[in-house]
């Protein structure tokens, strides 16, 4: 396999199309297959509950989910240290914003306070925090979960 660069599945929220995306490939430019959109793989991406149940399906590697609410304070200060947290992040996980005002999810996920951050590996839950966390700290956390998993991330 000398040369040969290895992929992960990324699903486009615009579509629901799942994409192979190279490893090797910069993550900023990955487009979807089917209808040429932006993966955003460098950036979050609004989900509602339909596209995240999609998403944890359907995608390798670590999905980072930021549980939010638009009248929560701490949620929308930490809007811009999640962006930031993503950019650091591109290529090894993929960063989403879930409304919970519009989500039935929160439940099931066990969401009692926002914001709340939900670290998933190929569909499952591995890790979580609450609260406003910087830009630094949250990339630090979920990479700590990279050198843990042994797989190759998106």
């Amino acid at each position: 396999m000398m040369g040969v660069a290895l992929s992960n599945q990324a699903v486009c929220v615009a579509c629901g199309s799942v994409n192979r995306v190279p490893a090797d490939k910069p993550a900023a430019a990955a487009k979807c297959g089917r209808c040429a959109a932006p993966l955003g793989l460098d950036r979050p991406a609004e989900v509602n509950d339909a596209q995240l149940a999609l998403l944890l399906e359907k995608s390798t590697g670590l999905i980072l989910v930021d549980v939010w609410a638009p009248w929560c304070g701490p949620c929308r200060a930490m809007a811009p240290q999640f962006a930031t947290a993503a950019g650091a992040l591109a290529g090894k996980a993929r960063l989403v914003k879930l409304n919970a005002d519009q989500s039935q999810m929160v439940q099931s996920l066990g969401v009692s306070g926002i914001p709340a951050l939900i670290l998933f590996r190929d569909g499952r839950i591995v890790d979580r925090k609450a609260g406003l966390i910087k830009a630094d700290a949250l990339a630090a956390w979920v990479g700590g979960h990279l050198t843990n998993s042994g797989k190759p991330a998106i």
